[in-house]
């Protein structure tokens, strides 16, 4: 299975959280703008990655006749449905310059939080997931 373009995401995708890691440093309020640009960039990028694992990867693994590789794919997607859902409230919080300047401390805590576990999601495919569905070949 070619994840070239997965992998491509998960580039878009750790750029983006750097790049909001950067304004954050700079001072939340004073990059409110940008902030909240690159939330709404980001949030293109990782809704459309989660719907072709759903559609594409996921059910492809399942249907791999491969029981450990249709197990892992399950717990991945499994465990990303939580993930999803902090990630896509956070956006929802965050998408406007105007929410981001007025509680800058919330929206520090709350990126804190949840693009730590996105970061960490992305590092774990990179590392563990993708290269056992090469090596499996689905």
């Amino acid at each position: 299975m070619d994840l070239s373009s997965f992998k491509q995401q998960h580039v878009q995708i750790l750029a983006g959280i750097a790049a909001l890691r950067t304004f954050a440093h700079a001072g939340i309020s004073q990059n409110a703008e940008c902030i909240a640009r690159q939330v709404v960039e980001l949030s293109s990028v990782i809704k459309m990655h989660l719907a072709v694992e759903d559609k594409v990867l996921y059910p492809s693994l399942q249907r791999s006749g491969n029981a450990e590789l249709a197990r892992m794919g399950q717990a991945y997607q499994d465990d990303m449905q939580a993930l999803a859902s902090s990630y896509l409230g956070f956006s929802r919080r965050w998408n406007t310059a105007q929410a981001v300047a007025q509680q800058p401390e919330l929206f520090r805590s709350d990126a804190n939080t949840v693009l730590r576990r996105l970061h960490a999601r992305m590092c774990q495919e990179n590392s563990d997931f993708y290269p056992a569905v090469e090596a499996m070949r689905v």
